[in-house]
């Protein structure tokens, strides 16, 4: 019978030995066969008797703290100051990256969802490459590296935590000096995204003229439109049924009459027949979360009108043939971009989404090659409850998260390693010669709480003014993420594909006016005003209407694809 008998003894029957000397005796055992049996045992069974003895020797020892991991994630000898080799703990880690960063409640809130178990995709960042460290609006820095964590100090030197609803223009600075790794060598100073500012990031658009003369589709103003909408509430069979605004008994419509005046140059209505002309015999795709399935189906309903489609979609995606011009539209469910699972990994049980940042989601990188034009998007899945593997340990965590153990990055982080992953992949995947829409973050028009505690956006009848645009920080942040990936992406372009950025987040901060609200549902009896206690009856300020504002960026898709294949892509 085998006893503890205190800290650092083992009782074997009447046999009383000291954990050092079992601990000694084992590695010493493991040498042996290492080196003594080798050529007698196969590879596969001698390395199972060596993990056997090393757990029992040292794994359980180093409860004591004699023995200790590393930040590499390799046994130390505490007395001696030495590292147990590789070659005995059965690991090999001179490659694996290490996130660390002290972590930071966001306190956003929002529902699980189960994701099924799917392949990983080998495209995405190369295997060793590490991700730059960057700064976080309200959360501190981020850094993946391929040799050693930062040490404790370091991080306190350059985390900083600014405070809810503002913003701390420190965070934004480039670090000036180099700093020493784990491992002793300088390393370059740290290469920070775009600053959040007034004219980067938040909800302000110039609604006037320009120094420059030159057009950008993404400065002007809203003004009112008297042709009215692409289509009708009641034209278009696909259209889902908590977009549609006006057949679900929206009063007022005149959200539907306004279209976008970029500056210095114009942006045209959409006309159905001559985008399918253009895209003669191409396919166009969305790739996202159920954001971009309202832009999809606004890109749906406005075809719809010039050709009835074919459906020949099938359980793996969506897809429309427009016959007279052999058109494809596409639409994949993506909400993180990046590939899933469900099984219990290390501490994280099983039955919990886990997100595998440094991997692509494989469903649409699968059809890559066969897209002539992709509009990609994501963001507001990363508020649901998930867990965040990277270089397959668990490094965060979004509404979960289980005690003892560090929590290395937030939502933010994952999201723009994620974006990252995803923007990467596909210009380097050596077979898509595609033109690639990145569109940025849909702001959303909650007001006095979220979607589940009371936000409202009821009673907003038109576009809002300069003065009544109130910035989100969370918007603002995870569009800062959504551009550090987009230029990450930019810097390592490798194949013959096109990427272009649709920033509509400033934009569409103004269009509080174009959301369903309480609006959701055709039933007549749906509560649409505040109760006797003044709560607001439960509404989506987060999808659009249709027809109604999303239509604008299928206007800005139009007008992008039809510079790119017209050859002048250089002027947006």
């Amino acid at each position: 019978m085998v006893q503890a008998s205190g800290r650092s003894s083992i009782s074997f029957g009447s046999m009383t030995c000291s954990l050092p000397i079992l601990a000694v005796t084992a590695a010493t055992l493991a040498i042996f066969l290492g080196v003594v049996i080798t050529p007698w045992l196969g590879l596969p069974l001698r390395s199972t008797i060596q993990s056997y003895i090393l757990e029992a020797g040292f794994k359980g020892y180093s409860k004591n703290a004699d023995f200790i991991s590393d930040n590499n994630g390799q046994l130390v000898d505490v007395a001696n100051n030495s590292t147990i080799p590789t070659y005995m703990s059965g690991k090999n880690h001179s490659s694996e990256e290490i996130i660390h960063v002290k972590p930071a409640d966001d306190g956003i809130s929002n529902q699980s969802a189960a994701t099924p178990k799917r392949t990983a995709y080998n495209g995405g960042m190369a295997k060793n490459e590490s991700v730059k460290q960057f700064p976080l609006l309200g959360n501190p820095s981020i850094s993946l590296n391929s040799s050693l964590q930062p040490s404790e100090k370091q991080l306190q030197s350059t985390s900083t935590q600014a405070p809810s609803g503002s913003h701390d223009d420190s965070q934004d600075k480039t670090a000036s000096t180099a700093e020493i790794s784990g491992n002793g060598k300088k390393t370059e100073p740290i290469v920070l995204p775009p600053p959040i500012s007034s004219e980067n990031g938040t909800a302000k658009v110039i609604t006037s003229g320009s120094s420059t003369g030159k057009c950008d589709l993404f400065q002007g103003k809203w003004v009112h439109d008297s042709l009215g909408p692409l289509y009708k509430y009641d034209s278009c069979p696909i259209l889902t049924q908590a977009q549609n605004c006006q057949g679900n008994g929206r009063p007022d419509k005149d959200y539907e009459n306004w279209r976008w005046q970029p500056m210095n140059c114009d942006l045209p209505r959409f006309d159905a027949h001559k985008f399918l002309e253009l895209m003669h015999g191409k396919t166009l795709a969305f790739v996202g979360d159920s954001v971009a399935r309202n832009q999809m189906e606004s890109m749906m309903c406005i075809l719809w009108q010039a050709e009835t489609p074919q459906n020949r979609g099938n359980r793996k995606m969506q897809r429309w043939f427009f016959r007279s011009q052999s058109v494809t539209v596409i639409r994949i469910w993506s909400a993180w971009l990046v590939h899933t699972s469900s099984e219990a990994f290390q501490f994280a049980p099983e039955g919990l989404t886990k997100l595998h940042l440094d991997k692509i989601d494989e469903t649409f990188m699968d059809y890559l090659p066969t897209f002539d034009v992709l509009v990609i998007s994501s963001g507001h899945w990363f508020t649901k409850k998930a867990a965040f593997l990277y270089k397959d340990n668990v490094v965060g965590g979004q509404l979960w998260w289980e005690k003892g153990h560090e929590r290395k990055i937030e939502n933010a982080e994952a999201f723009a390693i994620a974006t990252e992953t995803a923007l990467k992949g596909i210009v380097s995947h050596p077979d898509y010669k595609g033109l690639t829409i990145f569109r940025t973050f849909s702001p959303d028009h909650y007001e006095g709480g979220s979607w589940n505690t009371g936000g409202s956006c009821t009673g907003k009848v038109r576009p809002f003014t300069d003065n009544e645009v109130v910035a989100n920080g969370f918007t603002d942040l995870m569009k800062s993420r959504q551009l550090y990936a987009y230029g990450e992406a930019k810097k390592n372009l490798k194949n013959r594909s096109k990427l272009i950025l649709a920033d509509i987040t400033s934009i569409f901060a103004f269009r509080g006016d174009g959301h369903p609200g309480p609006y959701r549902s055709p039933d007549p009896n749906k509560i649409t005003k505040r109760g006797p206690n003044g709560r607001p009856p439960p509404q989506d300020c987060l999808h659009w209407c249709m027809p109604g504002p999303v239509d604008t960026w299928n206007e800005f898709v139009f007008e992008i694809t039809r510079r790119h294949l017209n050859g002048s892509s250089n002027d947006m």
